[in-house]
């Protein structure tokens, strides 16, 4: 949680500190909107914040942050050169050390008909982004068999465990263990929140033989490492342009694995999306794994295998990876 203080206001910084640890533990979002009351979100729960760290369902007794509290949470996401996040402005999400995404919301700037920029911002999402080391241990009996590493596609709707599954993915194949050797792995960081880097620097473990390009576009970013960095697997998060779908045909004729995410309800639904429908045709992904948030976070639904036959009775029920 640090990264978070780092960003937030002392107003409201002060107030998110004193929350009780139990609480501090299941955060999921601090949602900070001009004039209305500070809110924040666990799994399954949304409480409004006092200025006392009281919780409460009733708004008017929460905390409301004013245009101060926005324009020094704003300077400080920019480390007050708001000049230099153009990008991130057009896109209206920041992610910041440690992997947590601040989404940004106020007047659009347009361009041309296309959204150059934000601006009069009034309203943040932080978004906690936490690193589960070994999350993925107990999918590796479905996902890799006869030391082979397979091209693994993982879906779910948003907040449902994919990049912390995925993160853990690249991990284990970076590292190695008894039932499959090591291999080098490339990571193409478009939101910075698999690696979580800062200054190019990976802040969480993603194994000792991964390379990572951090804020990049995935489909260039896969041509890049590549050709640069010669992986044995290529790790994206959600793909889902068309640009993505080229790439990764180019990269598997290259001989490379994939392991990607993409955001989805069910395994139906994503082969049924134009963009997508060609790689699961082909059948380019071996292994699929539906994630949800039944049960709470990183809850299992299934694990099937490219003709969409369930695998995850290998390993019995299994519940909640995060």
């Amino acid at each position: 949680m640090k990264p978070v203080f780092q960003v937030l206001p002392h107003s409201i910084r002060d107030v998110i500190q004193s929350l009780p640890a139990s609480v501090l533990e299941r955060l999921e979002e601090v949602r900070v909107r001009q004039g209305r009351p500070l809110e924040i979100i666990t799994f399954k729960q949304s409480w409004f914040v006092s200025r006392f760290a009281h919780l409460s369902k009733k708004p008017y007794e929460a905390m409301i942050p004013g245009k101060e509290d926005c324009l020094n949470l704003l300077n400080l996401i920019s480390n007050h050169s708001l000049y230099t996040m153009d990008e991130e402005l057009r896109q209206g999400y920041v992610t910041v050390e440690g992997g947590h995404r601040i989404g940004l919301v106020g007047k659009v700037v347009l361009e041309g008909g296309r959204v150059k920029h934000l601006r009069d911002i009034t309203g943040f999402n932080v978004r906690i982004a936490r690193q589960v080391v070994g999350v993925a241990d107990p999918l590796i009996p479905c996902l890799f068999g006869n030391a082979k590493v397979e091209n693994v596609l993982i879906i779910s709707p948003p907040q449902c465990g994919k990049t912390t599954l995925i993160r853990d993915l690249a991990r284990h194949v970076s590292r190695g263990s008894q039932s499959i050797p090591a291999y080098k792995v490339g990571i193409v960081d478009e939101r910075s929140e698999i690696a979580g880097c800062v200054a190019g620097v990976p802040q969480h473990d993603v194994g000792p033989r991964t390379d990572v390009l951090d804020g990049c576009p995935k489909a260039e970013g896969m041509m890049m490492l590549i050709r640069s960095m010669s992986p044995d697997v290529l790790v994206v998060d959600e793909i889902g342009r068309k640009a993505d779908s080229e790439a990764i045909h180019e990269a598997i004729y290259a001989g490379v694995h994939l392991f990607a995410t993409v955001h989805g309800q069910s395994v139906r639904e994503i082969t049924r999306r134009p963009v997508l429908r060609e790689l699961f045709q082909e059948k380019v992904f071996t292994r699929l794994v539906l994630l949800s948030r039944r049960r709470g976070p990183g809850t299992v639904e299934g694990i099937y295998n490219q003709f969409i036959e369930r695998l995850d009775n290998k390993v019995g029920r299994m519940g909640t990876i995060c």
